[in-house]
């Protein structure tokens, strides 16, 4: 039987027994169908996986003994922030559902210029839950114990006035940047990076990132997608400075 890893958002103890939340219920018994005696492993974020059993399972209620609590998720090795402009309907699905498995450690999506997608506060908010619960499920099949942080929707000018006095080195990719990540100084122990919408950032926008201290660099000789850029990105970027370096060394 395939692996069932669920998130629930409750406090979770070894040898011990809890009711699962609702969602968790539902979502482990009519659309997984599982039953009394199942075997599942449960997270809720604190960074360890709770091994469990149901013990308990209807329609109003279901009850999970906690067997066993692992080791916690190692630390990154480095922290990577993601400001992303938000994009069509499947297209930021997409970026946010990859860039969790990729290991980012917080998302800000972003209204640019030349954001096609405009919402009002409400329907945003609605966009907001939704991309949660993307993120959650990434979490769940790429077997990540602790949750990335999703920002609300931020006005692209309020990001550049916050870069300028944050630390954290940051890095716009642009196509027609002369600099490379690999000619780029390692950044330390955490990053950020910006990502545009369809069309790309305006020019002026690229420069009031510029005047934020935020560095344009690019991916190499094509246009990527606004889907496709980011991820690229923070596949080199841990390839170069973060855990898939880790990984290759342990390996050696």
């Amino acid at each position: 039987m395939r692996s069932i890893r669920i998130y629930t958002p409750q406090p979770l103890q070894a040898q011990s027994e809890s009711e699962l939340e609702p969602e968790a219920r539902h979502h482990l018994l009519q659309v997984l169908r599982l039953r009394s005696g199942d075997s599942i492993t449960l997270f809720n974020g604190d960074g360890h996986d709770y091994l469990a059993r149901l013990t308990h399972a209807d329609r109003k209620e279901a009850w999970a003994e906690i067997v066993q609590r692992s080791a916690p998720e190692p630390p990154a090795t480095l922290r990577i922030r993601l400001a992303i402009a938000v994009s069509k309907g499947e297209r930021m699905d997409f970026a946010i559902q990859k860039s969790v498995e990729l290991g980012v450690a917080e998302i800000t999506p972003l209204i640019s210029s030349r954001s096609v997608v405009r919402l009002s506060p409400e329907r945003m908010q609605k966009r907001l839950d939704h991309w949660q619960r993307i993120l959650v499920a990434a979490c769940e099949q790429s077997g990540r114990r602790r949750l990335p942080q999703l920002n609300p929707v931020q006005e692209f000018g309020l990001w550049c006035n916050a870069r300028i006095v944050d630390p954290v080195p940051a890095l716009v990719l642009d196509h027609r940047a002369e600099s490379t990540l690999e000619q780029l100084p390692e950044p330390g122990s955490e990053i950020a990076l910006l990502a545009g919408p369809e069309g790309g950032f305006s020019a002026e926008e690229l420069a009031a990132a510029s005047s934020a201290g935020v560095r344009a660099v690019r991916l190499g000789p094509h246009v990527l997608r606004t889907e496709t850029a980011p991820l690229a990105a923070l596949a080199a970027i841990h390839a170069l400075w973060g855990d898939f370096r880790s990984a290759s060394s342990a390996e050696v």
